[in-house]
């Protein structure tokens, strides 16, 4: 680990519902949960006014109504809540051209060699939290430390509007009394594994070898051995350097709705090809990526005729892996992920003699929807439910499972 490196991990506190109550004060103060009020609705975001009660996010809203009967209930806002981390966004690339989006909410940015302009880390990040305080009337967490899996793990330690700083000298110190949970990779399936061979703390898993950790975990052994020592060498990569473009969202409860699940997914890859365009990239592959019961995770792919920036073309490709794959092998989802990769310079497009219908329509409604929404954000318009089959029916070969 390089100490000279300052990461800062940004993420908003209960993003979408501190909008809803920033923008309502009705809300201000109450138990607020965004999501489906149907029989079939899962809970997106439960204010911290309502967690207190157990409500969580991703879980079925009808416990959370029975755990919190007096809890507001609002639909999510999607255009509105895509303004807003435009916004945010915005600000992150006022610091550092060095900024990786995670989702619409979380970032982690490279601040290194920032200090003669804007101060050391830590100032960033005070200063960054006081801006979006100031011009969003929201708060943030940021973590600040030397690679980015401490700058995360910093980020959730003190929410909500927490800072906290991990510095080389003190890793041992917040590393070591922390669960095994805490390291990325550790889900409830390795957490048991782990709880019952006596390790349940970094501590605890610090006295096993990298060896060990092979023996029983295979490669990802290599990983916690680095991990429970702070050691995190992956740099913090802007999507004008990416060689993949991609997000994802794991939920603290399997969903078990195959239509949320799938709305979930047409908001990832709009947010995608959006980051695709805006890199000036097309892209050849589309992928996606499952996760579900005991830590299973499976990928599938396609590989477009034609390298495409067009969001219809990338989200006819998602559906169609997803639903092929939801239509027989549906399991209630842990994790849900999109990515565009095979990323080719977007430079001046050559048109096939035999051009897809609606190509030029969709390429114009793009570049209509990103003027806009970069003029007057997210919320000034959005793509109608029309542009993409509601359900993909195409001929996409199965791919072997990870």
């Amino acid at each position: 680990m390089n100490p000279a490196r300052h990461i800062l991990h940004v993420d908003m506190d209960a993003f979408f519902a501190a909008i809803e109550q920033r923008d309502n004060p009705v809300l201000r103060g109450k138990p607020l949960l965004i999501g489906g009020a149907g029989p079939r609705g899962v809970v997106s975001t439960a204010s911290y006014e309502a967690r207190p009660f157990g409500c969580h996010s991703a879980q079925p809203m009808a416990v959370a109504r029975r755990l919190c009967p007096d809890a507001f209930i609002l639909p999510p806002d999607g255009k509105r809540y895509g303004a807003v981390s435009e916004q945010m966004f915005e600000m992150f690339r006022d610091v550092t051209p060095l900024v990786e989006p995670l989702s619409v909410d979380e970032a982690f940015l490279d601040v290194t060699g920032c200090e003669r302009l804007l101060g050391g880390p830590v100032e960033i990040a005070r200063d960054l939290k006081a801006r979006i305080r100031s011009e969003l009337q929201l708060t943030a967490s940021v973590g600040v430390a030397p690679n980015k899996f401490l700058a995360k793990l910093a980020s959730d330690l003190e929410k909500p509007d927490g800072l906290t700083v991990i510095e080389a000298h003190d890793i041992d110190r917040v590393l070591l009394p922390l669960p095994v949970e805490r390291l990325w990779g550790v889900g409830p399936r390795t957490a048991g594994r782990l709880h019952a061979r006596g390790v349940r703390t970094i501590s605890d898993l610090r006295e096993w070898s990298v060896e060990e950790l092979e023996a029983r975990f295979g490669s990802s052994g290599e990983h916690y051995w680095h991990l429970a020592r702070g050691l995190d060498v992956r740099e913090v990569v802007p999507d004008s350097r990416a060689k993949s473009l991609s997000q994802e969202r794991t939920f603290p409860v399997d969903i078990e709705d195959s239509d949320h699940v799938r709305d979930i997914l047409r908001g990832q890859v709009e947010h995608v090809a959006r980051r695709v365009r805006r890199g000036g990239y097309k892209a050849r592959t589309v992928g996606l990526k499952i996760r579900y019961g005991a830590f299973e995770t499976i990928t599938r792919r396609h590989t477009l005729e034609q390298a495409s920036d067009v969001t219809a073309d990338l989200l006819a490709a998602a559906f169609l892996l997803y639903d092929r794959w939801a239509r027989s092998h549906f399991r209630p989802v842990r994790l849900i992920g999109m990515g565009a990769s095979g990323l080719e310079d977007g430079g001046d497009e050559q048109l096939g003699l035999f051009e897809r219908p609606g190509a030029k329509r969709n390429k114009r409604l793009d570049q209509a929807l990103d003027a806009i929404q970069d003029r007057f954000g997210g919320a000034a318009i959005h793509r109608g439910t029309d542009a993409v089959p509601e359900r993909g029916d195409g001929d996409i070969p199965e791919l072997p499972r990870d």
